[in-house]
C-alpha cells in the first residue's frame, strides 16, 4: 500500500532530468534492457497494490467499528483501480500482465506472511510504516524512469488517505494505553528490516531491475547513490515513526 504525507517522503534532487529520464516512453523503449526493467518495475508495482487490495479487505475484518470498516472499503477500492492502472499500461505496451507479476508473487507472498499483524493495530502500523519503505523505494527509481512511467509510477503511489487514519487511530491508541507504544515501536521495526531484506532479495533476483538500480540503464544512478537512496528512505521511516508517536 501507498500512505505517505509529503512531509515523510525522502527528499530526492530537483536537478533537470537527464538520460532516460528526459526520453518518453517510446524513445526510451528502443532500448531492451530498459524496456525489461520496466516490465519487472510495473509486474512488481501491479502485484503490490493487488496485495494491497486483499489486505485492506482483511484488515477491515479487524476494524473495532463501521465506520473505520467504511474507511478501509474506500481505501481497498482506490489501491484495486491503482491495480487497473497498472495492468492496463502492461497490457498498452503489449505485455502481459499475469506474467509480468508472476515472478514477485512468491517473495511478496512471503513477506506478509511473516509479518502478519496480530491485531488492528499492527495492521494500521504494517500499512503506514512497512508499506511505506516500499514506496520510498518506488519514488527513487521513478526519477530516473522515462516521463510516461514516471507520471503513472508516481500517480499509483498516491496516498489512498491511509496515512492520516493510522496517525489518528494509533496515536489515540498510545494516549489511552501508553504501554501499546512500546509494542509497536518493536513490531515497526521488525518491518523496517523486514522490508529492506524483501526489497533487496527481489532486485537481486532481477538482472534488469539490478542494473537499473546500478545505473547499468538508468541514467547516473551509482553504487554511491544507492547508500545515500537507502539513508533517505531510514530518513523517512524514522519520520514515519515520529508522526505515530513511536521511538524509531
Amino acid at each position: 500500500m501507498r500512505f505517505m504525507t509529503s512531509s515523510d517522503k525522502p527528499e530526492t534532487a530537483s536537478a533537470e532530468p537527464t538520460g532516460v529520464a528526459a526520453q518518453d516512453w517510446a524513445q526510451a523503449a528502443a532500448d531492451p534492457h530498459y524496456r525489461a526493467a520496466v516490465v519487472d518495475l510495473l509486474g512488481a508495482l501491479a502485484y503490490g497494490e493487488l496485495a494491497a487490495f486483499e489486505r485492506l479487505a482483511e484488515d477491515a475484518k479487524l476494524a473495532p467499528s463501521l465506520v473505520d470498516k467504511a474507511e478501509l472499503a474506500k481505501m481497498a477500492s482506490a489501491e484495486f483501480h491503482h491495480f487497473e492502472r497498472l495492468r492496463g499500461r502492461l497490457t498498452e505496451i503489449g505485455e502481459d500482465a499475469t506474467q509480468a507479476m508472476e515472478p514477485f508473487v512468491a517473495a511478496l507472498d512471503g513477506f506478509h506472511r511473516q509479518t502478519a499483524p496480530s491485531d488492528w493495530l499492527e495492521g494500521l502500523v504494517k500499512a503506514y510504516v512497512g508499506d511505506s519503505i516500499a514506496s520510498d523505494f518506488y519514488r527513487e527509481v521513478a526519477a530516473r524512469l522515462d516521463s510516461d512511467t514516471r507520471e503513472l509510477v508516481l500517480a499509483v503511489l498516491d496516498d489512498t488517505g491511509h496515512a492520516g487514519f493510522a496517525v489518528e487511530k494509533v496515536r489515540a491508541a498510545i494516549d489511552a494505553d501508553p504501554r501499546v507504544g512500546g509494542r509497536l515501536a518493536l513490531w515497526a521495526r521488525r518491518l523496517m528490516g523486514e522490508a529492506l531484506s524483501q526489497s533487496q532479495r527481489v532486485v537481486a533476483d532481477r538482472d534488469a531491475l539490478s542494473t537499473m538500480l546500478v545505473g547499468g540503464v538508468a541514467d547516473g544512478f551509482d553504487l554511491a547513490e544507492v547508500g545515500r537512496m537507502f539513508s533517505r528512505i531510514t530518513e523517512a521511516h524514522t519520520k514515519r515513526m515520529a508522526a505515530l508517536g513511536l521511538a524509531a
